[in-house]
């Protein structure tokens, strides 16, 4: 069994940057791939970034290419997202999860995920 939580969330200025943290227990983090998405209000949950078990491979969401950054940290069983230059329309509830098939392949729809944080509230500005 994983937990997962996440905080970090808050509200910002359009430009501004906010850092999410989800933070995991359990023994076989480093096994998982690790992702985050996102949920606007009427909107369906949608696929934010993801990365590898080892942290060496990332996928993001083409509209936030070059502004999110996705990280781990094994040995403190925490997963980062860094956003900067936001957007109004990044405004949603961030979830992180967990992927135990460390799967490419299965590892852009919210179904892949097998575990989920309770989500923290991110509010741009404009």
């Amino acid at each position: 069994q994983v937990q997962l939580v996440e905080s970090g969330g808050g509200l910002v200025q359009a430009g501004g940057s906010l850092r999410l943290s989800c933070a995991s227990s359990g023994r076989t983090f480093s096994r998982y791939l690790m992702g985050w998405f996102r949920q606007a209000p009427g909107k369906e949950r949608e696929f934010v970034a993801a990365i590898s078990w080892v942290g060496t491979s990332t996928q993001y969401l083409d509209s936030v290419k070059g502004r999110f950054s996705i990280s781990r940290d094994n040995a403190k069983n925490m997963v980062y997202l860094q956003m900067n230059s936001l957007k109004p329309e990044d405004t949603a509830v961030y979830y992180c999860a967990a992927n135990p098939s460390g799967s490419w392949s299965r590892a852009f729809k919210s179904n892949d995920y097998d575990y989920w944080g309770q989500g923290t509230q991110v509010t741009v500005s404009s």
